[in-house]
């Protein structure tokens, strides 16, 4: 099964557009090799109350543009799936700016290191997240799903109403999950794969790049990819004696910018 990435996402920076009858979905303007396109911050809800799950970066610019999109609707709940300075940071800004709460399964874990695009040290939520919960609000209820892996604290939220995954860095269409130790673990990630592919949700909606419409067969196609790196690695030990050498080995083709991330 070969794993095929969508890297076709063509969306303004600034402008919410609607995806589902609850959910939109507006771009920040912070591409790069790890965000792709930039962060895709979604705002959900079918009435006047609405969810916002990783309200992106700090840039003044795009909290703007995030405020004019919710416009008078109410915030009830500001969701974070991971903390990385293009996720959580905005969350800031957004919950003076609305009095809504925060939402995740912890703070960054102390003494991780900095991985993609960094750690987002000053973030810690007003509510504490566990595998399970339910959140619920105006049209709008999300299961948290815990899915540890590209860092310690990643969670999705499963949009009941819609079978809808927002699966943050988990899983991304555009490209593989960065996993970088000490705070990203590859058996965890692997184990939350397994933990997807037993769903039976419609669709995937990562924050980097375009939704996710097969997510059985995307997901058996990721889970494939991910054992035969691994099988590669092993293969390749016993020639390559640096971290270095064997990304150098397995990745010829890899972009300069994405070098460190692959040794890592």
């Amino acid at each position: 099964m070969s794993l095929r990435f969508n890297r076709t996402l063509d969306a303004p920076y600034g402008e919410a557009v609607r995806l589902s009858p609850r959910t939109q979905r507006l771009l920040a303007p912070n591409p790069g090799p790890f965000t792709f396109k930039g962060t895709g911050v979604y705002i959900v809800g079918a009435g006047e109350q609405v969810a916002v799950i990783d309200p992106g970066p700090d840039l003044p610019g795009h909290i703007a543009a995030l405020k004019i999109a919710i416009g008078t609707r109410k915030v009830r709940h500001i969701l974070i799936t991971h903390t990385h300075r293009d996720h959580s940071p905005a969350a800031a800004a957004l919950k003076q700016w609305s009095g809504a709460k925060t939402y995740a399964a912890g703070s960054h874990a102390k003494g991780a290191g900095d991985a993609e695009e960094g750690a987002d040290r000053d973030f810690a939520p007003d509510v504490l997240l566990r595998d399970g919960e339910v959140i619920a609000g105006g049209g709008f209820t999300f299961t948290c799903v815990a899915t540890p892996g590209h860092t310690a604290n990643h969670i999705c939220y499963a949009l009941e109403e819609e079978r809808a995954l927002f699966c943050g860095d988990h899983v991304m269409g555009w490209s593989t999950s960065v996993v970088a130790p000490p705070d990203g673990d590859m058996a965890a990630y692997l184990d939350s794969l397994v933990k997807l592919i037993a769903r039976d949700d419609k669709i995937l909606y990562p924050t980097h790049g375009s939704p996710i419409a097969d997510p059985h067969i995307y997901l058996h196609a990721l889970l494939a990819h991910r054992r035969m790196r691994e099988a590669q690695i092993l293969e390749a030990l016993p020639d390559a004696d640096t971290a270095g050498a064997l990304a150098a080995k397995l990745y010829r083709d890899i972009t300069p910018a994405l070098r460190a991330a692959a040794t890592s």
